[in-house]
């Protein structure tokens, strides 16, 4: 067999209803599914990260600020912003689109196509009242953390490159009155697409049963081909796929403690991988009520043990679309029924092999509750909690005191605990198991504000020096320990970036 040959190619534009307009100023559009844009035009673009890894992927050789910035397009690119609406915070939302995002293009790799993506390229019909544009800080966290997650072994989008576009862009960081000039990015990032539960949805809204239909052939055509939407049969298999590859996407969420933020019905992929990073965070103490997203703060939809269910909740609105192309809808709750299972027996089995166990019973649940409650009573850093308890020799709590802010105040509770947990072990936890499912090194808030802060003088060395670390988050790395094997300082406790964010991080 030769050598595989990659191309840019268009299916999305060719197969689904669009805009007649090109470009312009902010509108409705109803009835298309997206918009031919160009990215606006910028003063400086200069290359700042590059994933060699994603660019190796996707068969990209040319590390052109030129064209990772949209100030030149290859041969074959067809650049276009895409139609969408959604659910947020719970609340619909009516058409919302790419207001910052314009695709460059679809490529060909082994497994299908992938889309590329620039953040912060400048206005589409679908900016709302935004500019377009992507700062920094938010540029940085991104990258940063989508190869991270990818290395992680959690779905996700990949990252390509930042550039620094060489203008300013007014940000009010905390929606609080007080806007400034921050450093202006761009971030390409790459999936095998960015399509959404909300771009299905905006058409069911818009009573457009032509454009649905359209878009769920082409989805199915060009991303599920084992699929089809002949009958209810073909639909409902491709839903429990839906279910089944969410259902994991959000398991692995929980297994290494991240917290996505913004799980609005628009921020949810339909291949079940991590998109739209925003106000995001790991859990630094244990605490199932935290969320990192401050417009959340008051009502907490988006805390970390809140994920399952809101994504259970995302699904049923997606389903809802589906609606009018079904002659039995009434099929559609066995696709929440699958969910609901498939969640459990991926949940369980991510912590049966983060506590080492071989076999999991029912009164294991008990364990796992105790042990969630104990690690809240005090704060208790969970990535190194679960990573010293895949060293321990024997039922120790001492062992352990490097994952507490406060070692001189340890519950009781542990060593009961350790006790019952080592005896459920046969004193011989699966070791292998419990290191891969227990990373080392996350991106912690603090870790990604330290390097913007960094990149915003000039200085993209500790960015480069955490791509690199993140790379292998199950490796013991020791000469990295110091810095990053570490609890959250006390000066990131209550700071901006650290603790608080907002949705434009």
């Amino acid at each position: 067999m030769g050598e595989f040959v990659h191309e840019w190619g268009s299916p999305f534009l060719d197969q689904t209803p669009g805009d007649v307009e090109v470009g312009g100023t902010p509108r409705r559009v109803p009835g298309a599914c997206w918009s031919r844009t160009i990215p606006a035009s910028v003063p400086l673009p200069s290359m700042k990260l590059w994933s060699v890894d994603t660019a190796n992927q996707i068969g990209i050789e040319l590390k052109d600020p030129m064209i990772w910035g949209g100030q030149q397009q290859l041969p074959g690119m067809d650049c276009f912003a895409q139609r969408y609406g959604g659910h947020q915070f719970g609340n619909w939302a009516g058409q919302l689109g790419d207001g910052r995002a314009i695709t460059l293009g679809q490529r060909t790799v082994k497994s299908g196509w992938v889309e590329l993506q620039l953040k912060g390229s400048g206005i589409t019909p679908y900016s709302r009242r935004g500019d377009g544009k992507a700062v920094l800080r938010s540029s940085v966290r991104e990258f940063l953390c989508s190869e991270a997650m990818h290395h992680l072994g959690v779905p996700t989008s990949r990252a390509l490159s930042l550039v620094e576009t060489g203008e300013h862009v007014m940000r009010d960081i905390l929606y609080n009155g007080q806007p400034a000039p921050e450093p202006g990015a761009i971030i390409c990032r790459v999936a095998p697409s960015f399509l959404r539960f909300g771009t299905y949805q905006i058409h069911v809204a818009d009573g457009q049963a032509e454009a649905l239909a359209a878009l769920v052939e082409h989805t199915l055509q060009t991303h599920f081909p084992t699929h089809h939407m002949n009958d209810d049969d073909g639909l409902i298999a491709w839903f429990r796929e839906l279910a089944s590859t969410t259902a994991n996407m959000v398991a692995q969420w929980m297994r290494v403690g991240f917290v996505h933020g913004v799980m609005n019905t628009d921020n949810m992929s339909v291949h079940g991988i991590t998109i739209d990073y925003g106000p995001y965070g790991w859990l630094e103490n244990f605490d199932r009520t935290w969320t990192p997203n401050t417009t959340d703060a008051s009502t907490r939809r988006y805390r970390y043990s809140q994920q399952p269910a809101i994504a259970g909740w995302n699904l049923a609105r997606f389903l809802e679309s589906m609606v009018p192309l079904m002659k039995s809808p009434e099929r559609l709750q066995s696709v929440l029924e699958h969910y609901s299972i498939e969640f459990t027996r991926l949940h369980t089995s991510s912590w049966m092999s983060k506590l080492g166990l071989k076999n999991w019973t029912d009164s294991d649940g008990e364990l796992l509750e105790e042990l969630q409650n104990l690690l809240e009573e005090v704060e208790t850093d969970m990535t190194i909690f679960f990573r010293e308890l895949s060293h321990l020799t024997a039922p120790d709590i001492t062992a352990l005191k490097a994952a507490f802010y406060d070692p001189n105040q340890i519950p009781f509770g542990w060593k009961s605990w350790l006790e019952r947990w080592w005896e459920r072990c046969d004193s011989t936890p699966d070791r292998d198991a419990m290191l891969q499912a227990n990373p080392k090194y996350v991106l912690r808030n603090w870790m990604a504000q330290m390097a913007i802060e960094k990149a915003e003088k000039g200085d993209y060395s500790l960015c480069e020096e955490l791509h690199q670390l993140l790379k292998h988050p199950y490796d013991e790395q020791p000469g990295h320990e110091t810095a990053w094997y570490a609890k959250r300082p006390e000066w990131a406790r209550d700071k901006v970036g650290c603790s608080m964010l907002s949705c434009s991080s």
